[in-house]
């Protein structure tokens, strides 16, 4: 496993974190992230010789990391712009604080991203020819 790649592309999950705090709403959030997987599964096909879902997977737990938390600690300022949030938390039951939803649904929403992003890391390792092949 190529773990400094995994981790330079997961600052695309740092910066996103960030970016849907305050300026991604949360109904093109999607689009972005589709852009940064094809870009990540296209350079992991390119770098690696192996293992492409995996290193896919791990980008995403990365990922999923780094959202986490960026939406825990700046759980108050990621409210605050994005009122749709807001309204499906008054939904929750009320032994959930949302803020600690937030670290239960982050891991799976990470796996669920990692099964994409790995089969999108495989899929491009298919058709992508290696550096200096």
């Amino acid at each position: 496993m190529n773990w400094k790649l995994i981790l330079y592309l997961s600052l695309y999950g740092l910066i996103m974190a960030i970016a849907t705090v305050y300026w991604i709403p949360s109904r093109t959030e999607p689009v972005f992230w589709l852009i940064i997987f094809i870009a990540c599964a296209y350079i992991i096909a390119k770098k690696c010789t192996g293992d492409y879902f995996w290193h896919g997977f791990a980008v995403s737990i990365f990922n999923g990391i780094w959202v986490t938390a960026a939406h825990f600690v700046l759980f108050d300022a990621y409210m605050e712009n994005h009122p749709e949030s807001v309204e499906m938390n008054k939904n929750l039951p009320t032994v959930f604080n949302p803020r600690t939803w937030m670290l239960i649904i982050g891991p799976v929403i990470s796996i669920v991203s990692g099964l994409v992003l790995g089969l999108f890391s495989w899929i491009a390792s298919r058709l992508i020819k290696k550096t200096g092949a």
